[in-house]
C-alpha cells in the first residue's frame, strides 16, 4: 500500500503589491494553519517518509512549519516542477518516487493540486469526496491510499480517499 498526502500551501500574504508570486510568504493566519496541520498530521500518525514541495516561499514556509514539531525527520525535496504544475505533472512526479517510500506528502498549489486529487480519487467516504470535489482551500489536506506496491503503478481513479481535512474543519471538530 502507498499513502499519498496532498497539502495545499497555507494562506499567503498579499500585502506587498508587486511582489513576485514565488516570493510571497505566509501571513499570520497561514502560519497558524500550518502549525494546526503539523499537529494534526503528527497526532494521526500521518508523518510521511518523503515530502515533495514547490520551491515558492509560501510552500517552503508551510513545509518548514509542518515538520518542526514532528518526532522524526522527513526528507524534503524541493522541485521547480511543482510550481504552477499541471495535475499531469504532479502525478508524473508522484509516479517517479522510489518504491521504498510508502508515505509521500506533496505540498503545492492550486489549481493543479486540486485537479490531481480529483483525478486520483475513485473511492472513499462520499461526503468527503464531495467536499474535495467542490474546493481545495489553503492548508487543506487530502489523504489518498493506493493498493499498489510501487508509486509507478498509481494512475487516474485508482485511489481511495482516506480523509479530507482543513484547519477550519479541525477547529470545528475540536469544539
Amino acid at each position: 500500500m502507498r499513502r499519498l498526502m496532498l497539502l495545499r500551501h497555507a494562506k499567503s500574504d498579499w500585502s506587498s503589491p508587486g511582489m513576485p508570486d514565488r516570493e510571497r510568504p505566509l501571513n499570520a493566519r497561514g502560519a497558524g494553519d500550518a502549525r494546526t496541520m503539523s499537529v494534526y498530521l503528527a497526532h494521526h500518525a500521518l508523518i510521511p517518509d518523503r515530502i515533495l514541495c514547490s520551491p515558492a516561499q509560501r510552500t517552503r514556509q508551510t513545509a518548514e512549519a509542518i515538520v518542526r514539531g514532528w518526532p522524526k525527520a522527513a526528507e524534503i525535496i524541493y522541485s521547480d516542477r511543482l510550481y504552477e504544475a499541471t495535475p499531469e505533472t504532479i502525478i508524473s512526479l508522484i509516479r517517479a518516487v522510489a518504491a521504498e517510500v510508502h508515505g509521500l506528502l506533496v505540498i503545492g498549489h492550486n489549481p493543479g493540486l486540486h485537479e490531481a486529487a480529483r483525478m486520483l480519487v475513485a473511492a472513499g467516504d462520499i461526503e468527503q469526496r464531495e467536499r474535495l470535489h467542490e474546493k481545495f482551500p489553503t492548508a487543506a489536506l487530502a489523504v489518498i491510499d493506493f493498493a499498489v506496491d510501487a508509486w509507478g503503478k498509481v494512475h487516474r481513479q485508482s485511489g481511495r480517499l482516506d480523509r479530507f481535512v482543513t484547519p477550519r474543519w479541525i477547529a470545528a471538530a475540536a469544539n
